[in-house]
C-alpha cells in the first residue's frame, strides 16, 4: 500500500512538472502574439501558473504528511525489530563477557596458586642458605681455631 502512494504521488509530481512546462511553452508562444490577443492570454496563462503553484504546494504538502507517516511508520516497525536484535545482542555480549569474567577468574586463581608455591620454594631455598651459610661460618670457625692452634 505503501509503494503504491509513493508510486501516485511520483506520477502526479511528473504530472505538475509536465503541466509547468507545458505554460511555459505557451508563455513562449503567447508572448509572440499579436498584442491584442497576447494580452488576454497571458492574463490566462497567469490565472494556470496560479492554479498550478497551488497545486504544487498541496501535493507537497500531501507529499511531506505522507513521507512524515511513513518514516514514522518505519520507525515502529525497524524499532521493534531493532528492539528485539538489540536484546539478543546484548544477550550475547553479556554471556560472552560472563565468559570471558569467568576465565579471566580461572587465571587468577592459577596465577595465585602458582604465587604461593614459589614463595613456599623461595623460603625454602632461604632456609636451606641460611642453613649452608651457618655451616660455612661454622666451619670457617674451626678451620681458624685450628691454623691458630698451631
Amino acid at each position: 500500500m505503501r509503494k503504491q502512494k509513493r508510486q501516485k504521488f511520483s506520477e502526479i509530481k511528473a504530472g505538475l512538472d509536465d503541466a509547468e512546462s507545458l505554460i511555459r511553452k505557451m508563455d513562449l508562444e503567447a508572448r509572440s502574439l499579436q498584442p491584442n490577443v497576447k494580452a488576454v492570454l497571458l492574463a490566462k496563462l497567469r490565472e494556470y501558473k496560479s492554479d498550478l503553484n497551488n497545486l504544487k504546494s498541496e501535493h507537497k504538502r500531501l507529499a511531506s504528511a505522507n513521507s512524515n507517516q511513513a518514516a514514522r511508520d518505519d520507525l515502529l516497525e525497524s524499532g521493534m525489530a531493532d528492539a528485539m536484535s538489540v536484546s539478543a545482542n546484548q544477550r550475547g555480549r553479556l554471556m560472552m563477557s560472563t565468559e570471558r569474567l569467568n576465565e579471566s577468574s580461572d587465571r587468577i586463581k592459577e596465577s595465585r596458586r602458582t604465587m604461593l608455591e614459589t614463595e613456599e620454594l623461595g623460603v625454602s631455598i632461604l632456609q636451606d642458605l641460611h642453613q649452608q651459610r651457618q655451616t660455612l661460618l661454622h666451619a670457617n670457625d674451626t678451620v681458624f681455631l685450628l691454623l691458630k692452634n698451631k
